[in-house]
């Protein structure tokens, strides 16, 4: 293969002593066979030199590739006698200076890469990505790569605090992030109020912290940093807004019910849907007892006595079939959203067009086939049969009235107010324009949140206090419960709206810990804060191995002198996790 030692200077420049004997190819992948031709070797334990050979054997280590093709390096490395008296040790292993270490099986140019790419992609999508650039490894030995460092002694200045799942609706954590350089600071077992107070007290440092307006994280700063400014996260303010918005339009959908009765507008032409305001769900009072009503309202009744009596939510939704989404649903939702979301059913493909099948009933047309091509025509994408069907109940007089228009739900009606009205298409400003002037209340809370989304938008905390005071004299009743939340918060709530600091990039770390799912294998810093347990993606238990923080360490990059990248892997710690829990009593 010509002179072994040029090419050995080409592969492994940073092998000392090391000796190129064969270099071949064998299976697309190119195998290097060397040995080392050091003389003399030191004891790692008593530094005496040694020249007596023990034993021979072989390693097999990964290398940078070449040409696109694996590299394997076969190196026969010896075992050496310590001759000292008094040394504990009576064999070692010589070491390649610059491309072995004990136990590895990759040289250190290898363990380097796989650590970038644990960085950015993880370990399942960074195993895949490692097998097409030819370093093929496992997820495990590419986690293995990262290495948490040990948290500062000092909070840094600008402290960002927020909560995370572990497991959602069961186990939280907080997360610690240094918001000038984005850099994560540690991860705490729980989000109560005393033991961030106890981190905060034994790192002192922090003049600013954003936080989220959990009441709890308030305390624990005010009683273990009292001289720090807290500043409340814009985002959540607004998503705080965008709840009792949509908790008004719950509220009065008898207002829109009553509007789109006393609306009598022209009809709309067969070929497009029309865009009108229509009659929202009634009020309970007023809803005849239906099959769905009741079976809705057993359901949800059933729900929560199984719950009160301690079942959890996959017991539950394994009892009825369900989701643990659903279940869910069920326990956080009133009855009255639930049955007004049961009652508003998706239309069907031929609702838009049974005015027009109707119309040309009436003028005589009858035959099924040739008014399926004439709404054809027209956009109609169903099958045949749906109007086959149609125009015989037409026939025998048992054709249903036609169907009720697409209800603008309350979630959507808090979607159109909270975006900006230039967001809007001209369909959205129309339906909302008719939902203001049914309602008088969701007409007041467009207004205010809309003043308030400026205010956040555009720092103008000086106005705070007027829309304050605003919403606490004409909002309606959810609004003015958001307003005097503001007010007992005023401190946070107003440096959140006039300083340029905020927990978004607390919030992508959050990000990242929910996309994550490493395995670790290294035991976590000797500073450690976090629990000894966490959930585990590939897993149908809690693990209970003390190896839980060196986990979602590496899953935010925590390696010093590296970026923080994001994870693809997807699942979540604490989320949409399917794990095993107890079975119900």
């Amino acid at each position: 293969m010509g002179d072994l030692s040029a090419l050995k200077e080409m592969l492994f420049p940073d092998a000392v002593g090391m000796v190129l004997d064969r270099l071949t190819e064998l299976d697309g992948m190119v195998v290097a066979e060397a040995h080392s031709a050091v003389p003399e070797l030191i004891c790692p334990d008593c530094a005496t030199v040694s020249r007596r050979v023990h034993s021979r054997y072989g390693r097999r280590l990964a290398e940078y590739p070449v040409g696109g093709r694996q590299v394997v390096v076969k190196l026969g490395v010896r075992r050496f006698f310590c001759d000292a008296a008094g040394c504990g040790r009576r064999t070692f292993v010589e070491q390649v200076e610059g491309l072995t270490t004990r136990y590895a099986r990759a040289g250190p140019g290898v363990k380097t890469l796989w650590r970038s790419v644990a960085l950015a992609a993880g370990g399942r999508p960074g195993m895949r990505l490692c097998r097409s650039l030819a370093v093929p490894t496992g997820r495990a030995r590419l986690l293995g790569q990262l290495h948490a460092p040990d948290v500062p002694a000092r909070s840094p200045r600008v402290l960002g605090v927020d909560d995370f799942a572990f497991r959602r609706s069961r186990t939280y954590g907080t997360i610690l992030v240094d918001v000038e350089t984005s850099t994560p600071i540690d991860l705490l077992p729980d989000r109560t109020s005393e033991t961030l107070a106890a981190w905060l007290t034994s790192h002192p440092g922090a003049e600013i912290i954003c936080r989220d307006r959990d009441s709890g994280y308030s305390r624990a700063i005010k009683e273990a940093a009292p001289d720090a400014t807290e500043v409340a996260d814009r985002w959540h303010m607004l998503q705080n807004l965008s709840s009792a918005i949509e908790k008004t339009c719950h509220q009065h959908r008898a207002c829109l019910h009553k509007y789109a009765l006393d609306d009598v507008d022209a009809p709309t032409p067969p070929t497009a849907p029309p865009t009108a305001l229509l009659p929202l769900t009634p009020p309970l009072d007023n809803i005849p007892a239906t099959p769905l009503m009741q079976r809705v309202t057993q359901r949800h009744a059933e729900i929560h006595r199984l719950r009160e009596a301690t079942w959890t939510i996959s017991a539950i939704a394994r009892r009825f079939g369900l989701d643990r989404k659903t279940v869910r649903r069920y326990l956080t939702t009133d009855l009255e959203v639930l049955i007004a979301s049961a009652r508003d059913r998706r239309p069907r493909q031929l609702d838009p067009y049974r005015s027009y099948l109707q119309q040309r009933f009436t003028d005589g047309c009858t035959n099924a086939a040739q008014l399926y091509r004439e709404i054809h025509e027209h956009g109609y994408r169903g099958n045949h049969q749906a109007v086959r069907l149609y125009i015989r109940t037409m026939r025998g007089g048992t054709a249903a009235a036609e169907p009720p228009r697409p209800t603008p739900t309350p979630r959507k009606i808090t979607a159109w107010i909270m975006r900006p009205r230039d967001g809007l298409s001209r369909e959205e400003q129309d339906q909302l324009d008719e939902v203001r002037i049914a309602c008088p209340d969701i007409a007041t809370a467009c207004d205010l949140a809309r003043v308030f989304a400026g205010l956040v938008r555009d720092r103008r905390g000086h106005l705070l206090a007027d829309w304050i005071r605003e919403a606490e004299t004409n909002g309606p009743g959810p609004v003015r419960g958001f307003a005097g939340f503001l007010r007992q918060d005023w401190d946070a709530v107003h440096a959140g709206m006039t300083l340029d600091y905020s927990s978004g990039v607390v919030e992508g770390h959050i990000n990242r810990l929910r996309r994550s799912s490493g395995r670790c294998t290294a035991e976590a810093p000797s500073g450690s804060s976090a629990p000894a347990s966490c959930c585990d993606r590939d897993r149908h238990e809690i693990p209970t191995r003390p190896k839980f923080k060196e986990r979602h360490q590496r899953s935010l990059g925590w390696v010093i002198a590296a970026p923080c990248c994001a994870r693809t892997n997807p699942g979540t710690p604490g989320g949409n996790t399917q794990q095993r829990e107890p079975q119900a009593p």
